[in-house]
This record gives C-alpha cells, structure tokens and sequence, in this order.
C-alpha cells in the first residue's frame, strides 16, 4: 500500500509548479517560508537543507556566508560607534 502512495506521488508532474515559482517571485517566497517552517522543528530536516544549499546553490549559499558575516560583524561593534 506504501510503494502505490509513492509511486503515485513520484509520478506527479511538477513542471507546472517550479514553473509558477519561477514566474512569481512572491509566490516563490511564500514557498520558501513555508519550507523554512517545516524544517524549523527538524535539526535533522535543517542540516541536509544547508548541505543541499552548501553543494548545489553555491550563489545562494555564499550570499547567505557574507549575510552572517555582516551580522557578526554589526554584534560585535558597539551601538556608539555605528554597529547598529
């Protein structure tokens, strides 16, 4: 019963959804927050969506590498001196 679920599932077509994700940016977005949300409560889930990041978006990835380390940076400045 389980291998007919997933046969099923593996024979959806999903051309039509990337290709509604590539054609609308807030809708990609929307997809984007709601995947954050199901891995938020799965370290398991976070760590293989880093690694997929880290290995197959190499753009996306060092944009979010320079993002951390801009907000490292800002932490360790103090709010006198422009950190803020």
């Amino acid at each position: 019963m389980k291998t007919e679920e997933l046969q099923k599932q593996n024979s959806i077509d999903l051309e039509p959804f990337y290709q509604a994700l590539e054609d609308d940016s807030k809708l990609l977005e929307e997809a984007i927050e709601i995947l954050l949300g199901m891995v938020n409560f799965e370290p398991k889930s976070i760590k293989k969506l880093a690694l997929l990041i880290k290995e197959d978006s190499r753009n996306l990835y060092n944009e979010i590498a320079e993002l951390s380390k801009s907000n490292q940076e800002k932490g360790n400045t103090p709010s006198c001196c422009g950190g803020n």
